[in-house]
């Protein structure tokens, strides 16, 4: 059974050739980017990437396998994975919390 929305725990972004960058939330956006507006169709990482984000929306290979595949065929391409930051909590007593006290006079 072919699953139509197989996200992955966290999106990958790539910048494309031309310079622009995209995001890619599951399996199923990158085999139709694969499949359809991929800028080389050959190679072993490409065939890879193909057949692993295929056997996830058919549910026999783990999400995580095909989002794997995926950036190593966006590498072999020449468009990069962009790394999104981590958006970082403020540690408790780090001094950016602070409050501010106002008096009335």
């Amino acid at each position: 059974m072919l699953i139509n929305s197989v996200p992955w725990t966290r999106p990958v972004t790539i910048r494309l050739q031309c310079g622009l960058e995209r995001s890619f939330a599951g399996a199923y956006d990158a085999l139709d980017f694969l499949e359809n507006e991929w800028p080389l169709r050959n190679g072993e990482p490409y065939d890879r990437a193909v057949k692993t984000c295929r056997g996830t929306l058919n549910g026999a290979i783990p999400p995580i396998v095909a989002r794997e595949a995926f950036v190593a065929a966006c590498l072999e391409a020449d468009m990069p994975a962009v790394l999104a930051p981590r958006h970082a909590m403020p540690r408790p007593n780090s001094g950016s919390l602070r409050t501010t006290r106002y008096t009335a006079n």
